[in-house]
């Protein structure tokens, strides 16, 4: 089976790879970590790159809430509830998240036998328009800790449409 000279074969090869290994790893910490840059000092290993545009540009403010608001598409706002209607419901009935009819001018957390997370209360009192507006551009921003799982409605457009098919919903 094996003999002696087989088996110091096989040890000799194992610890000459290991040699190899080890010398590659040596000749690589001495190219990668010059002398004075060891591993417990601190140093910072990067360039930065400095760029000097000019003053930044302003942002463009678009139109106003109440012209926002008075442009709203209910019938648009329908379409865009789509996006809502995998949590929430507008018959009464609760799903996921809390039924939306009347939600408009309602209380923030008062649909009854609902478990909220307790933060919305803490961003807002009533479900203004304007409270609307800002929840549905970002659920987390508005009232950090929600469970509200939803990312948010960048389009104002959006967002007035949604707020103005909701006020037709049951108050």
């Amino acid at each position: 089976m094996f003999d002696t000279m087989t088996f110091t074969k096989i040890v000799g090869g194992v610890c000459g790879a290991l040699l190899i290994y080890l010398m590659g790893k040596w000749a690589a910490e001495v190219l990668y970590h010059p002398a004075g840059h060891g591993h417990g000092e601190e140093h910072a290993a990067g360039f930065a790159i400095l760029v000097d545009d000019g003053p930044a540009p302003e942002a463009e403010e678009g139109p106003d809430f109440a012209t926002l608001m008075a442009a709203a598409d209910a019938g648009k706002g329908e379409k865009v509830w789509g996006k809502c209607r995998a949590c929430h419901k507008l018959d009464g009935t609760d799903g996921t998240g809390p039924h939306l009819d009347g939600v408009v001018e309602r209380a923030v957390g008062s649909v009854a036998g609902f478990g909220y997370s307790g933060k919305l209360s803490e961003a807002a009192d009533v479900w203004t328009p304007e409270n609307l507006f800002a929840f549905l551009e970002n659920p987390k921003g508005f009232a950090p800790g929600t469970t509200m799982g939803f990312a948010g409605l960048k389009k104002a457009e959006d967002r007035v449409n949604l707020i103005a098919y909701l006020q037709t919903t049951g108050n």
